[in-house]
């Protein structure tokens, strides 16, 4: 296995302590704040030292090359854009605090995510069409590294697939904008230019993200070990399960503890560093 370390700490450290511990084969530098040590040995004191220098670390099967994934699956809200948009459309009613309570426990897995949908969208019936425009051009922001990530995938042809338990408005946007192959998303019901307070349609909980990673991956005749998913909460989990490498971003402790690997103090584009040239 090679062990991946990354983290801005790394360009004002030598990596001697590192070697120490994973007694490597070969140790590779990769930019000023990522280095790959090559047929790496587990240590305890790793997750230590990393936790210490507030950097990350991956153990990632040698030989695997960014270039020959066929797939990459992402959740939006906290994973490919930094906010909830759930949370901030109930902004514009005054309920932000309201909302996230469920959303957070949500993403903990502590409730259903179907019905913690369904109680948070109920909340929002009456509100303007024009507010979700608002949250779009005022609140949403892209994940540091995310258009980095998604133009190294363009670029070698890997499919591009969104995944989330949150609304079309701003996952067809985000395709658009970012050059996505395709999205799977909740609709929000509108009647005269107001949120009624429902979903229409199959809600896309944890099952449902699944299963559509698994029909695309398919379709691409892809490989286990060519798939990626990257996600933040409980309702990613299913998905991650699926893919030959899966990565906790800034995640939740549940989904830290069944990834492949957690990525926490960099952006996304630090996936490109989990992977062979």
């Amino acid at each position: 296995m090679n062990l991946v370390v990354q983290g801005p700490a790394l360009g004002r450290m030598d990596l001697e302590d590192f070697v120490a511990l994973a007694r490597p084969s070969a140790l590779e530098r990769l930019g000023e704040h990522a280095a790959r040590l090559r047929d790496a040995h587990p240590h305890d004191g790793i997750a230590g030292l990393c936790d210490q220098h507030q950097l990350d670390f991956a153990w990632i099967p040698a030989g695997r090359r960014f270039r020959d994934l066929k797939l990459v699956a992402m959740d939006m809200d906290s994973t490919l854009i930094t906010i909830e948009c759930i949370d901030e459309i109930g902004g514009m009613l005054g309920i932000k605090d309201r909302i996230a309570a469920i959303t957070a426990s949500a993403m903990r897995g502590e409730i259903d995510y179907p019905e913690s949908l369904r109680q948070r969208v109920a909340l929002l019936a009456g509100l303007e069409e024009a507010a979700l425009e608002r949250v779009y051009q005022e609140k949403l922001r892209l994940s540091p590294g995310a258009e980095t990530l998604v133009a190294a995938c363009r670029r070698q042809g890997i499919h591009l697939l969104l995944v989330s338990g949150g609304f079309t408005f701003f996952t067809e946007k985000l395709k658009i904008r970012l050059g996505l192959d395709e999205t799977l998303s909740n609709v929000l019901e509108i009647e005269r230019g107001r949120l009624t307070g429902r979903v229409i349609g199959r809600i896309v909980d944890a099952g449902a993200k699944a299963e559509r990673f698994r029909e695309v991956a398919r379709q691409l005749g892809a490989s286990h070990e060519q798939t990626v998913a990257v996600g933040d909460g409980a309702n990613d989990l299913l998905m991650m399960a699926e893919a030959g490498t899966s990565v906790a971003y800034r995640a939740k402790p549940v989904v830290r503890a069944q990834a492949s690997c957690a990525i926490s103090h960099n952006g996304l584009d630090a996936i490109l560093n989990l992977f062979e040239a």
